[in-house]
């Protein structure tokens, strides 16, 4: 098996190489030609490259029937340019004539394959779709992520028909599930991070890790987690997170008002924090219920549900 990839690569890689090297022999013909020897490789082909774009982490999957076969995480660059090599070559790295498509979640907002101005990704204006399908000659979608990850949760997951997914990061950031279907309104729809809280501040702005890096910073004299915070016996952290689960109650409350959904699915590394920080986001959050009924708030039970809901594009 491990032979039979390395050929499928080497092949992928020497098309590659041919086709750099191929000249357009008369005018037109380029444009309106027959498929290529890969296209025409590509019918029987059924793996998926799925990437995750966040603000902290790059993560990057072959998928195959629902089924993850490989799986990289690593940290996003810095920079614009650090980003778009760092993606190329991931993309490099699992592609092979055995793949039919290439799936990427990516922080919005995001229209027609290109990511607009995410603000904790330095793309602007990045029309991703394109460059990939130039680039590798297969199918590329580029999707909102945290719709990936309601996607891959109705599916997946809680399987309900009107639901709320967040997206615990870097950023805050949302999916809208309507009588099981997601809603994007004209294509923007499901910034929920973007709810405004407090004195024109927005949700992510105030209860993002984003925020929590520097609170702690100026706390402890280093950056720390939520889930540090919660096994540490002092004062100052305890502090914390009553304010911070205090914001995280109030956006939640203003978005079950908005929607009434059956549930509230939190999602991202911040599930690591474990039961003791969901009941303080529950307690803050029955604080601001105006509703006659209790929506439950639930963490996701998936593992890597933002490669796995884009992977669902090519469905």
């Amino acid at each position: 098996m491990g032979l039979l990839m390395k050929r499928m690569k080497y092949d992928w890689r020497m098309f590659m190489a041919e086709n750099k090297k191929r000249k357009c022999e008369a005018p037109g013909i380029c444009k309106v030609s027959k498929k290529t020897k890969l296209e025409k490789s590509r019918k029987g082909a059924t793996k998926i490259i799925a990437i995750d774009m966040g603000g902290t982490n790059l993560r990057i999957a072959l998928i195959e029937h629902r089924k993850i076969l490989k799986y990289w995480k690593e940290k996003t660059p810095k920079t614009s340019e650090g980003i778009k090599m760092k993606l190329m070559e991931l993309v490099e790295d699992y592609m092979s004539l055995e793949v039919k498509g290439i799936a990427v979640a990516s922080p919005g907002p995001l229209k027609d394959g290109t990511i607009k101005n995410p603000p904790n990704l330095p793309l602007r204006n990045y029309n991703l779709k394109k460059e990939l399908q130039e680039r590798f000659k297969v199918p590329a979608v580029v999707k909102n992520d945290a719709d990936c990850v309601a996607f891959a949760e109705l599916k997946f997951g809680c399987k309900k028909k009107n639901f709320i997914i967040l997206t615990l990061g870097t950023g805050i950031g949302g999916g809208v599930i309507i009588d099981g279907k997601l809603y994007r309104g004209e294509g923007y729809a499901g910034e929920l991070g973007h709810i405004i809280l407090d004195n024109g501040e927005d949700f992510e702005s105030l209860a993002a890790s984003k925020r929590l890096e520097k609170v702690t910073m100026e706390a402890f004299g280093e950056p720390k987690l939520f889930y540090e915070l919660m096994k540490m016996k002092n004062p100052k952290a305890k502090k914390i997170l009553d304010q911070f689960t205090e914001y995280y109650g109030q956006g939640i409350a203003s978005i079950i008002h908005c929607f009434d959904p059956e549930v509230v699915i939190l999602a991202g590394g911040i599930r690591e924090c474990g039961d003791g920080f969901l009941r303080m986001i529950r307690k803050h959050s029955q604080k601001y219920f105006r509703l006659p009924k209790k929506t439950p708030i639930l963490w996701s039970k998936l593992n890597h549900p933002g490669v796995l809901g884009a992977s669902l594009y090519f469905e």
